[in-house]
This record gives structure tokens, sequence and C-alpha cells, in this order.
């Protein structure tokens, strides 16, 4: 529930990560400036002892995140896969909240599984394994069906997930209000609904059906893709709170050491993981959102295995042309096209200026080019992106959200195996076939075809539409009365006054 109690969690939150030793290691990570790194520790320090103790065996990052929670768990995950961005040592320390988090008990998840399917789990499996892998939302178990004795994982989610997601992410809309009201700079990276964003990601991670039918269309749209395998559903035995799905043999993708004494290629495979979610997102519009290692395999013979569904991410026809043609135009470097792609779209305002944009984002582009991967600070890069998107006005687009984050995991992936690997190169050829269909004669083509069947479709109830349309032309309605409109303006002023009051009362308590 929001409201003024959520201050609370904001500094139990920072209490946290200057309790456990994160706060540095967090500062340090991300080259905090120095005036920083001093508000943080003098407004933190006096709080310390508010702080959650967490586990003491834990490294201090992923001490002051399990404590946290699991909303916060999730922004762990996301930095576990960006090595160049967070360091090495931090992102290993990070990558146990992939699937290593203390599970709870398997009598309990059986109990979950009676509970919500209604059956007995003793008479359903034949075996009926301890937890194998254990995350932020639901742990998994290997388990046999009775009927065929075939291997399949077991998902259940964690008992009471979804009150300690809700009390996560209530904190995080208080943060983002605080944010809209008291840093006019951060309003156009619209806080408020990148949070709304992320709410409704979590609302449909914490429904296993809606994962379930998401792995189903996943599986449907890549079943052609050569090197890449999604397990199937056991429909009969999966609901809200539990997934059935068949087993998947492989080893992990994050475990560098166990895919070199596999035989496996890990430069193959790094280009794989990047080709593979580009194709899905340009050809599909339809993507796994969630790509990092720990929802990652490898089978046996070199396919890369994909599972949890609870993150997909969907992009419609004409932001997939837009997104295509920005990374082609950076692959060229024609940056003049980027910038004009960036102002057709409507990601920049009219106002800026054409050139000088282009000019900006040719001081992003030029120092990649050309220079190995081990030596591009990916953290100096974003932080520049930032400033540019900061002088140019450009909002925050949460359509694209997932998208964006999710190049942003599949590269630390891809990188992760082959830390030499150069995105643009392995990219060039999908993104070049993509644009000589997508865009061009062929498209116009199919666009005008596309058009021709709409039109077909409401042929009949087109002379309705222009003689309505005609008639409400040649009649317009008479203005309302004078007084009217002062009424309805007055009612209007005072319903928008008192949501901006209720927002202020939100924001300062």
């Amino acid at each position: 529930m929001r409201g003024p109690h959520n201050i609370w969690r904001l500094i139990r939150t920072g209490a946290t990560l200057e309790r456990t030793g994160a706060m540095n290691v967090v500062l340090d990570a991300f080259e905090a400036p120095k005036a920083l790194r001093i508000v943080a520790r003098v407004l933190a320090r006096p709080f310390m002892w508010l702080g959650y103790p967490g586990d003491p065996s834990m490294p201090p990052a992923t001490r002051a995140l399990t404590a946290l929670g699991p909303a916060y768990i999730k922004f762990g995950q996301i930095l576990s896969t960006r090595p160049d961005v967070v360091g090495d040592e931090l992102a290993k320390q990070l990558r146990v909240l992939q699937d290593q988090l203390p599970p709870f008990p398997a009598a309990q998840a059986r109990a979950e599984i009676a509970r919500e399917l209604g059956v007995d789990p003793d008479e359903v499996f034949l075996e009926f394994s301890e937890p194998i892998a254990a995350a932020s939302i639901a742990q998994v178990h290997k388990a046999r069906l009775a009927g065929t004795g075939e291997a399949v994982a077991v998902k259940v989610l964690r008992p009471g997930i979804e009150r300690a997601f809700r009390k996560d992410v209530d904190a995080f809309y208080l943060a983002a209000r605080i944010a809209d009201l008291f840093a006019p700079g951060a309003r156009r990276l619209r806080p408020m609904d990148v949070i709304e964003h992320f709410d409704g990601v979590v609302r449909g991670e914490l429904d296993l059906r809606l994962e379930s039918a998401a792995a189903s269309e996943f599986a449907a749209n890549t079943k052609g893709d050569e090197g890449f395998k999604v397990p199937s559903i056991i429909w009969h035995l999966s609901g809200r709170r539990v997934m059935t799905l068949g087993w998947a043999d492989g080893v992990a993708l994050g475990d560098n050491d166990a895919i070199d004494a596999a035989g496996h290629d890990r430069v193959r495979l790094s280009h794989n993981v990047l080709t593979l979610f580009l194709q899905h997102a340009l050809r599909d519009g339809y993507f796994h959102a969630d790509m990092h290692q720990g929802n990652l395999k490898v089978a046996p013979n070199g396919d890369i295995i994909a599972y949890d569904f609870g993150i997909m991410g969907h992009i419609d026809e004409y932001t997939r042309r837009v997104y295509a043609e920005i990374l082609f135009g950076f692959i060229r470097k024609d940056y003049r096209r980027v910038a004009e792609v960036h102002f057709e779209a409507g990601y920049v305002p009219a106002n800026q200026d054409v050139d000088e944009f282009a000019r900006a984002l040719r001081a992003v582009g030029e120092p990649i080019f050309g220079m190995d991967a081990t030596r591009i600070s990916m953290a100096r890069v974003l932080a520049y992106l930032f400033e540019v998107t900061e002088r140019f006005g450009m909002e925050t687009r949460t359509e694209l959200i997932l998208l964006q984050r999710t190049m942003v995991v599949v590269e630390g992936v891809s990188r992760s195996l082959n830390p030499h690997v150069n995105i643009w190169d392995v990219t060039e050829p999908l993104l070049t076939d993509y644009i000589r269909t997508h865009i061009g004669p062929r498209a116009l083509l199919n666009d005008l075809t596309q058009t021709a069947r709409v039109l077909t479709r409401f042929g009949p109830r087109l002379p309705r539409l222009v003689e309505a349309a005609l008639i409400a032309q040649a009649n317009p309605a008479p203005p309302p009365p004078r007084q009217r409109r002062w009424i309805a303006l007055a009612g209007g002023l005072g319903v928008a006054l008192g949501a901006l009051l209720v927002l202020a009362l939100e924001g300062l308590f």
C-alpha cells in the first residue's frame, strides 16, 4: 500500500547498504563522484543501526540485496551480467542472485503444488527432488512423471512472494514521486512511468499461467531456429503458482569452466546469444527479456536452451524498424541518419538541432569502433549517453525499456563468454538482412498490401462513415452556453488542483 510508511522502507534501504558495507562497494563500482559519495554516506550513516544485517557469510553487495528483498535482487541480477560496468569481482559475487538464493523446504513446495493443482504430488510424480535452483521469485525442482517417467522441471512460487514484491514496488513508487517533485532534471526520465512499467512486468511474472502461455508462444515462434531450444509446457500440471515443463539437460551458460570442459566453443556461443536475441526481437517482435546466465543453458549438442519466461518483451513493427535503423546507422557510422531517425520517431524534441545531435552520437560511437572490447569502459559510455539524453531533452521511452535493458544484459552475457566480442561485427549481417527486407521497396509493397486488406475488411462500412463525417462537418454542434463552459472549466481546474495536492502530499510524507 503506497503512502508515508514507505519513507521508512527507503531509509532502511540506505541503512542496509551502509551496515553491510555495500555502500562503498556500489559507489566504487559506478565510479561515483566525490560529492555523491559524501552525500550518500552522510545521509546513511546515522541510520546504519536500522539496516538489515543480512547473511554475514555473503559478500557485502549480495548480502545487502538479499536482505532487502526480491525487487532489489532483480536489480542485482541485471548488474551481475555487466562486469564491464561494475567490475569482474562484483559481477561474480552478484551472480549467485540468479539461481543460488536460499531455498524454501521441498515439503512446503509439495504443499503449494497440492493446494494450487488439487492433486497429490506423490501420485503424479515418481520422484521429486530437493530444490536445484532458487531465485528471487520461485525455485525449481527436478521431478519424474508417474505416467510416462518423463523428467520434468517443476517451478513453484515462493510463499508470500506477492506481498514482499508489493512492499518493494510501493517504496519504488515513493522514490519516483520524490524524484518527480524535487528533481526537475529527472522528469524527462519519467520515473513514475518506469516504475509502473516495472510493476506491470512483475505482476505478470507472479502468475505462472501467463509464463506458461509466454513459453508456449515463444516456442512456436522459435521452433525453426538453429541452435536454440525452448522446453515444452506440461499444461495439466501448471497453474497460477506452479509451472511444469520438460527437463533440459545442459551446463549453465555462466559457468565458463564447465562449458570448456564440455568442449563447447565459447566464441560461437557468444555470437549466438547476440544474434538469437536480435532475431527474435526484430523478426517476431517477441523476445525473452530476462536473458541472464541463470536463465540459459548449453545443451550437450551446443544448443542454447532458454527457460524462465516470466519477463517477455513485445515491440510493434514500426518500433522494430526504428530500432534496426538506429543500430544499422551506428554500424555504418552514419551518425546523421541515426540522428534523423531519432527525430523522425519523436525520441528527440523537434526544437533540437539534428546536426548537433549527430555530432554527440559520433562522440559516443567513434571511440568504440575498432577497439578491443576489454578496453572499453561501458560505465563511462553509459555515463556519457546519459549526458547526451539530458542535453537534448530526450524522455524515457517506457515501451523500449525492456528492449534496451535486455540488449544490455545480452551483451553482458556475450562478453562473459568472450571478452573480445564485437557486438557491431556480430550483428551487422542480421541487421543488413532485416533492413533489406523491411525498409525499402519490398517493405513498401508489403505495407500497401496490408493497408489494402484493412480497407477491404472495412469496405462495406466506408460509405456510411464518410457520409456521417460530411454531415457532421456541414452541421457543427452549437457551442455550450458561456456559463456552462465556465462551470466545466472551474470543475476541471478543481479536480486538477486536487490531484496535484494529493501528489504533493504523497511525495512529502
